[in-house]
């Protein structure tokens, strides 16, 4: 072991050879192995201190302390297919390399403390490539409201937000109904609030698919009845079929925009009166609780 004057000098020039190591190490990390090359460095430093004061211990005739008792992983840990030179399998490689018993020797390999470092690496690298490729994505809300807006423009439409509560399709065409001055159902549409008008638009739906079992039956998961009385009775969302059955039960051609085009609903009326146009706005990313329907004005 030496003198002490040797051992100082050599424990010196260890350091500062491990100092230029590190500093070598953390320029080269890239972002995705920086956190494996800051815990590699970490370890390799704690083992070279607990070395260091094993070697004077021992040359004082003190107490060697002792290193942390941590169960040998061998036969649990699987070892990496093609070992790279820096990263996580280089911090396995740097471990091999540089840990000592109190005797001086080689001690046994901690792979469970290799083991952890090599899967804190992993994770951290997962999660910062999920972060750059999250962050190259476009964000749909703001696409879908862009192409809505130039929509709005060409076709000289505002937009009259409806509340999203499970009705929004009803509601957005109670509005435009009113618009156009058609009636909504039995009795005055006045007596019921704006926010319950919904409730007539509901119960048309309902009534013409009763109504006109053979168009819609194809089309459902679920007897007939159960499905009219979800539409009637409960908030539960309207799409295509209702569409259809208000075109028809009202004589109306319902156009809806969305995402950058337009789908028109026609009722296919024989009647002598040209049906009136409606529109309603359709999004599918711009409100939390998923699709949902506005209704379009004239611009005035």
């Amino acid at each position: 072991m030496g003198t002490l004057e040797e051992m100082q000098a050599r424990h010196g020039k260890e350091k500062k050879d491990l100092q230029t190591r590190v500093m070598q190490k953390k320029k080269g990390a890239t972002k995705k192995t920086r956190k494996g090359v800051n815990t590699e460095c970490e370890e390799l430093e704690r083992q070279l201190k607990e070395r260091q004061e094993q070697e004077r211990a021992a040359l004082n005739g003190e107490a060697v302390p002792e290193a942390d008792d941590i169960p040998d992983l061998d036969e649990l840990v699987e070892e990496p297919a093609a070992p790279q030179s820096n990263g996580v399998n280089g911090l396995v490689e740097n471990l091999e390399r540089t840990t000592i018993s109190e005797d001086g020797q080689p001690r046994k390999r901690n792979r469970a403390k290799e083991h952890l470092a090599r899967r804190a690496a992993e994770k951290d690298a997962a999660v910062e490539e999920a972060k750059n490729e999250a962050a190259n994505q476009p964000d749909k809300k703001t696409v879908e409201r862009a192409k809505m807006l130039v929509q709005f423009k060409e076709k000289g439409l505002v937009e009259k937000g409806i509340r999203p509560d499970g009705h929004c399709l009803f509601s957005a065409v109670a509005d435009q109904l009113s618009q156009v001055g058609i009636p909504l159902g039995a009795g005055s549409d006045a007596e019921l609030k704006e926010d319950q008008r919904y409730k007539l638009v509901r119960k048309a739906a309902a009534r013409y698919i009763e109504g006109h079992p053979d168009d819609f039956v194809a089309w459902l998961d679920e007897p007939l009845n159960q499905y009219v009385e979800k539409i009637r009775d409960t908030a539960e969302w309207g799409g295509h079929l209702e569409l259809l059955a208000l075109a028809k039960t009202y004589n109306v051609e319902i156009c809806v925009l969305q995402d950058g085009i337009a789908q028109t609903i026609e009722p296919d009326s024989d009647g002598p009166e040209a049906p009136e146009k409606i529109w309603l706005a359709y999004y599918r990313h711009n409100f939390g609780l998923g699709e949902h329907y506005n209704s379009l004005r004239r611009a005035t």
